[in-house]
């Protein structure tokens, strides 16, 4: 019997090699692995002396040979292939081990060169593993080195069955898929190409999905570097669930709007209170008297260290999760007195996704992620009242807000922090009346930002009962001079925007 072996991770190469060698399998190799087996002490052949053919081009060519893929994928149970391998003198091989040229490590290293990245494309590694894997029956493929020991174990013992052969086919398939996948996004340069390959690695099973009855796992992209839950380490805490994963996901989303200290806090995917200050302790304050209700089992994300009065203040509230990039010494002492918060850090990232994937039924929708920013000139007022300079700003703040809110969304706020949400309504009024009985009397000479425009003036009538002073929305309606005309009825200065955030 013999075993190919040809790996770059040499994680338990010896400790199986050494099993295979005592159970009297020949050992082939190449290269770095040859080195590596030699070096324990073990004998080994060089692939050269089976192919009868030296490596070529620079280590390119050298497993790519009938004597290889012959051996590979010739079926014991076809007299013809049987026959055809022995007058070709091509000699079987049982085992098959190999992990592929580190790509996707390449790929990701600072400034590496296109050059470097071409050639860690390895071409015989999966040509050899999707032989192997075809063949499955015959040859026992092995592409990941946390299966060495549990398989050699089985084939010791007779008990290695063909499903498990199959799965571990199934494996390598998955393995060279993902693998293609990476090479094919790093050389692809339109956005939207003829067909749409991704790839994710499993970081955890979930203990369910959004209900117990459903079951959930959470991958991640390999080479993303965005301001990511899949990034975050979690230092305290139950592990997180699949509705925690969504939230926090929205609370990263939400406050990487933002330059200045900024706490958020999130439930169901939407904001329930947002807050700035000159330090953690103000902004977080004011994140939390935005609605001392809704944050009740929410999540916080803040882009400052937490430090111990703001901890205090934490601890009060039963949260599900705090996000920062740190948390002192003495915060995370208190915080994490609490047995079942989760508590991660997460260094602040500006990078932020290009794309979008959405899942429906059949499909995926694929969009550019809405990353527009507007900036006062991109604006026009558009009554006959102005906004002042802080009410203007104040509408800028709230801009960034109210497009991470579900649609129809409306939020209303000053200048530090929101003090009514309303998300999800199937009318924009509705939206409108929530975060505005929600703002209370605070309403009164309060701004009032909406994700798209007014279809009719009803919202601006409803905003001037509570005393909005500035409001800003998309424009674009056909019926945009009966809400112009309300505001100018009304006192209110109205800011035109031209760009809509519609979240679905």
């Amino acid at each position: 019997m013999r075993a190919l072996l040809s790996v770059s991770d040499k994680t338990n190469l010896i400790a199986l090699a050494t099993r295979l060698h005592n159970n009297n399998v020949e050992l082939i190799s190449t290269g770095g692995t040859q080195k590596t087996i030699e070096a324990a002490g073990l004998p080994v052949k060089n692939i050269s002396v089976i192919t009868g053919f030296p490596e070529i081009l620079d280590g390119r060519v050298k497993t790519l040979h009938p004597n290889v893929h012959g051996g590979l994928l010739g079926k014991s149970s076809l007299e013809s292939h049987q026959k055809q391998m022995t007058d070709n003198n091509i000699e079987r091989i049982d085992f098959v081990v190999v992990n592929l040229y580190p790509f996707k490590e390449t790929i990701t290293k600072p400034n590496v060169e296109f050059d470097e990245c071409i050639e860690n494309i390895d071409i015989g590694g999966p040509s050899m593993l999707r032989s192997a894997a075809k063949n499955f029956e015959d040859v026992v493929v092995l592409c990941d080195a946390n299966d060495y020991i549990s398989t050699i174990d089985l084939w010791e013992k007779k008990e290695l069955t063909n499903e498990h052969r199959k799965a571990l086919a199934a494996k390598v398939f998955r393995h060279t898929s993902s693998y293609d996948t990476l090479i094919a996004g790093y050389l692809t340069q339109e956005q939207f190409p003829e067909s749409l390959t991704i790839t994710f690695e499993k970081k955890q099973d979930l203990r369910y999905g959004e209900n117990p009855h459903q079951q959930a796992a959470f991958y991640v992209n390999p080479i993303a570097n965005e301001y990511s839950i899949g990034n975050a380490k979690q230092l305290h805490g139950k592990e997180l669930s699949y509705n925690n994963i969504q939230d926090a996901n929205a609370a990263l989303q939400l406050l990487q709007e933002f330059e200045e200290i900024a706490a958020v806090a999130i439930k169901h995917s939407n904001p329930c209170g947002v807050g700035i200050g000159k330090t953690v302790l103000e902004a977080f304050t004011n994140c939390y008297e935005a609605d001392t209700t809704s944050i009740f089992g929410g999540i916080v994300a803040i882009n400052d260290e937490v430090d111990l009065p703001t901890a205090e203040l934490l601890s009060n509230i039963f949260l599900e999760i705090i996000i920062a990039p740190s948390f002192s010494t003495v915060a995370f002492e208190l915080l994490s007195k609490k047995k079942n918060i989760r508590l991660l850090t997460l260094a602040n990232n500006k990078t932020k996704s290009k794309l979008v994937v959405a899942n429906i039924a059949g499909g995926l929708l694929v969009q550019e992620a809405d990353n527009y920013k507007i900036v006062k000139e991109d604006c026009k007022v558009v009554t006959q009242s102005q906004p002042t300079i802080q009410d203007f700003d104040t509408a800028l703040f709230l801009w960034k807000i109210v497009k991470h809110v579900k649609s129809n969304a409306i939020v209303v706020g000053n200048n530090n922090r929101t003090l009514g949400v309303g998300a999800g309504q199937m009318n924009r009024v509705g939206s409108a009346k929530i975060a505005l009985e929600q703002a209370g009397d605070l309403a009164k000479d309060a701004v009032l930002v909406s994700d798209a425009f007014f279809p009719m003036r009803d919202t601006v009538d409803l905003a001037a009962k509570y005393g909005i002073k500035t409001i800003m929305q998309t424009g674009g309606s056909i019926k945009d001079e009966d809400s112009i005309a309300a505001a100018n009825e009304h006192g209110i200065a109205m800011i035109f925007t031209g760009v809509r955030h519609f979240k679905h």
